[in-house]
Protein backbone atom coordinates (compact mmCIF):
# COMPACT_ATOMS: atom_id res chain seq x y z
CA UNK A 1 0.00 0.00 0.00
CA UNK A 2 2.81 2.38 0.84
CA UNK A 3 4.50 1.63 -2.52
CA UNK A 4 1.28 2.54 -4.34
CA UNK A 5 0.99 5.78 -2.34
CA UNK A 6 4.61 6.65 -3.18
CA UNK A 7 3.98 5.85 -6.86
CA UNK A 8 0.86 8.06 -6.86
CA UNK A 9 2.79 10.90 -5.18
CA UNK A 10 5.61 10.54 -7.76
CA UNK A 11 3.16 10.57 -10.66
CA UNK A 12 1.32 13.60 -9.24
CA UNK A 13 4.65 15.45 -8.89
CA UNK A 14 5.55 14.57 -12.49
CA UNK A 15 2.08 15.70 -13.61
CA UNK A 16 2.48 19.03 -11.78
CA UNK A 17 5.94 19.51 -13.35
CA UNK A 18 4.64 18.68 -16.84
CA UNK A 19 1.66 20.98 -16.35
CA UNK A 20 4.02 23.80 -15.28
CA UNK A 21 6.24 23.21 -18.33
CA UNK A 22 3.20 23.15 -20.59
CA UNK A 23 1.85 26.42 -19.13
CA UNK A 24 5.25 28.11 -19.52
CA UNK A 25 5.50 26.82 -23.10
CA UNK A 26 2.01 28.15 -23.90
CA UNK A 27 2.92 31.54 -22.43
CA UNK A 28 6.14 31.63 -24.45
CA UNK A 29 4.24 30.74 -27.64
CA UNK A 30 1.72 33.52 -26.96
CA UNK A 31 4.63 35.96 -26.53
CA UNK A 32 6.26 34.76 -29.77
CA UNK A 33 2.96 35.17 -31.66
CA UNK A 34 2.43 38.68 -30.25
CA UNK A 35 6.02 39.70 -31.04
CA UNK A 36 5.75 38.33 -34.60
CA UNK A 37 2.45 40.16 -35.16
CA UNK A 38 3.97 43.38 -33.82
CA UNK A 39 7.02 42.96 -36.10
CA UNK A 40 4.84 42.30 -39.15
CA UNK A 41 2.63 45.31 -38.40
CA UNK A 42 5.67 47.55 -37.92
CA UNK A 43 7.29 46.26 -41.09
CA UNK A 44 4.08 46.85 -43.04
CA UNK A 45 3.72 50.34 -41.59
CA UNK A 46 7.29 51.46 -42.30
CA UNK A 47 8.15 49.42 -45.42
CA UNK A 48 7.87 52.51 -47.60
CA UNK A 49 10.20 54.62 -45.47
CA UNK A 50 12.84 55.18 -48.18
CA UNK A 51 10.17 56.00 -50.76
CA UNK A 52 8.44 58.33 -48.28
CA UNK A 53 11.73 60.17 -47.64
CA UNK A 54 12.18 60.73 -51.39
CA UNK A 55 8.55 61.87 -51.79
CA UNK A 56 8.98 64.33 -48.90
CA UNK A 57 11.98 65.77 -50.73
CA UNK A 58 9.81 66.18 -53.85
CA UNK A 59 7.22 68.03 -51.75
CA UNK A 60 9.95 70.36 -50.45
CA UNK A 61 11.12 71.04 -54.01
CA UNK A 62 7.55 71.79 -55.11
CA UNK A 63 7.25 74.27 -52.22
CA UNK A 64 10.55 75.93 -53.24
CA UNK A 65 9.26 76.22 -56.81
CA UNK A 66 6.07 77.88 -55.61
CA UNK A 67 8.09 80.38 -53.58
CA UNK A 68 10.07 81.22 -56.73
CA UNK A 69 6.89 82.25 -58.59
CA UNK A 70 6.39 86.01 -58.25
CA UNK A 71 3.52 87.09 -56.01
CA UNK A 72 0.27 88.20 -57.59
CA UNK A 73 0.48 91.71 -58.96
CA UNK A 74 -2.11 93.94 -60.61
CA UNK A 75 -1.98 93.77 -64.38
CA UNK A 76 -0.02 90.50 -64.53
CA UNK A 77 -0.76 88.23 -67.49
CA UNK A 78 -3.56 85.72 -66.99
CA UNK A 79 -1.17 82.92 -67.86
CA UNK A 80 1.05 83.67 -64.83
CA UNK A 81 -1.97 83.79 -62.48
CA UNK A 82 -3.31 80.50 -63.89
CA UNK A 83 0.09 78.82 -63.55
CA UNK A 84 0.42 80.00 -59.93
CA UNK A 85 -3.10 78.80 -59.09
CA UNK A 86 -2.46 75.48 -60.84
CA UNK A 87 0.78 74.83 -58.98
CA UNK A 88 -0.83 75.76 -55.65
CA UNK A 89 -3.65 73.29 -56.37
CA UNK A 90 -1.14 70.58 -57.26
CA UNK A 91 0.74 71.21 -54.03
CA UNK A 92 -2.45 71.03 -51.92
CA UNK A 93 -3.43 67.79 -53.63
CA UNK A 94 0.06 66.33 -53.24
CA UNK A 95 0.31 67.21 -49.54
CA UNK A 96 -3.19 65.79 -48.98
CA UNK A 97 -2.14 62.53 -50.66
CA UNK A 98 0.94 62.34 -48.45
CA UNK A 99 -1.08 62.94 -45.28
CA UNK A 100 -3.61 60.25 -46.22
CA UNK A 101 -0.68 57.84 -46.38
CA UNK A 102 0.83 58.81 -43.01
CA UNK A 103 3.48 61.24 -44.29
CA UNK A 104 3.25 64.62 -42.58
CA UNK A 105 5.32 67.76 -42.78
CA UNK A 106 5.50 70.16 -39.84
CA UNK A 107 6.72 73.75 -39.88
CA UNK A 108 8.57 74.21 -36.56
CA UNK A 109 8.79 78.01 -36.69
CA UNK A 110 8.02 79.43 -33.25
CA UNK A 111 8.33 76.13 -31.39
CA UNK A 112 11.06 75.06 -28.97
CA UNK A 113 14.11 73.43 -30.56
CA UNK A 114 13.82 69.63 -30.35
CA UNK A 115 16.97 67.72 -31.37
CA UNK A 116 14.80 64.69 -32.16
CA UNK A 117 12.94 66.63 -34.88
CA UNK A 118 15.18 69.56 -35.79
CA UNK A 119 18.68 70.05 -37.12
CA UNK A 120 20.14 73.40 -36.09
CA UNK A 121 21.83 74.99 -39.08
CA UNK A 122 22.57 78.32 -37.39
CA UNK A 123 22.01 80.33 -34.22
CA UNK A 124 21.01 83.98 -34.22
CA UNK A 125 21.32 86.33 -31.28
CA UNK A 126 17.96 87.96 -30.65
CA UNK A 127 16.06 89.52 -27.80
CA UNK A 128 12.76 89.09 -29.68
CA UNK A 129 12.52 85.35 -28.99
CA UNK A 130 13.45 83.20 -25.99
CA UNK A 131 16.70 81.24 -26.35
CA UNK A 132 16.15 77.79 -27.86
CA UNK A 133 13.19 78.87 -30.01
CA UNK A 134 13.11 78.06 -33.72
CA UNK A 135 13.00 81.47 -35.42
CA UNK A 136 13.26 80.27 -39.03
CA UNK A 137 12.75 76.93 -40.74
CA UNK A 138 14.61 76.25 -43.97
CA UNK A 139 12.76 72.95 -44.40
CA UNK A 140 9.92 71.16 -42.62
CA UNK A 141 10.25 68.12 -40.36
CA UNK A 142 8.79 65.08 -42.16
CA UNK A 143 7.44 62.02 -40.37
CA UNK A 144 5.96 58.69 -41.48
CA UNK A 145 3.36 57.44 -39.00
CA UNK A 146 5.13 59.34 -36.24
CA UNK A 147 8.66 58.17 -37.17
CA UNK A 148 11.08 60.88 -38.31
CA UNK A 149 11.95 60.76 -42.02
CA UNK A 150 13.79 64.07 -42.36
CA UNK A 151 14.58 66.58 -39.62
CA UNK A 152 13.68 70.23 -40.13
CA UNK A 153 16.66 72.43 -40.89
CA UNK A 154 16.25 75.41 -38.59
CA UNK A 155 17.75 78.61 -37.25
CA UNK A 156 17.59 78.79 -33.45
CA UNK A 157 17.44 81.89 -31.24
CA UNK A 158 20.13 82.45 -28.65
CA UNK A 159 20.47 85.11 -25.97
CA UNK A 160 22.27 88.28 -27.02
CA UNK A 161 25.86 88.51 -25.86
CA UNK A 162 26.66 90.81 -22.97
CA UNK A 163 28.28 94.18 -23.84
CA UNK A 164 31.72 92.83 -23.03
CA UNK A 165 33.68 91.52 -20.07
CA UNK A 166 33.02 93.19 -16.72
CA UNK A 167 36.07 94.11 -14.67
CA UNK A 168 36.05 93.89 -10.88
CA UNK A 169 37.05 97.37 -9.64
CA UNK A 170 36.53 96.74 -5.92
CA UNK A 171 40.10 95.59 -5.29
Amino acid sequence: MQAASERIATLEAELAEMKDRWMRSEAEMANVRARAKRDVDETRQFAVQKFARDVAEAAENLRRGLHAVPPAAPGEPDLVAKLRDGFEGIERSFVGLLERNGITGTDPTGSAFDPNLHQAMAENETADHPPGTVIQAWTQAWTLNGRLLRPAMVVVAKAPAADGPKLDTTA
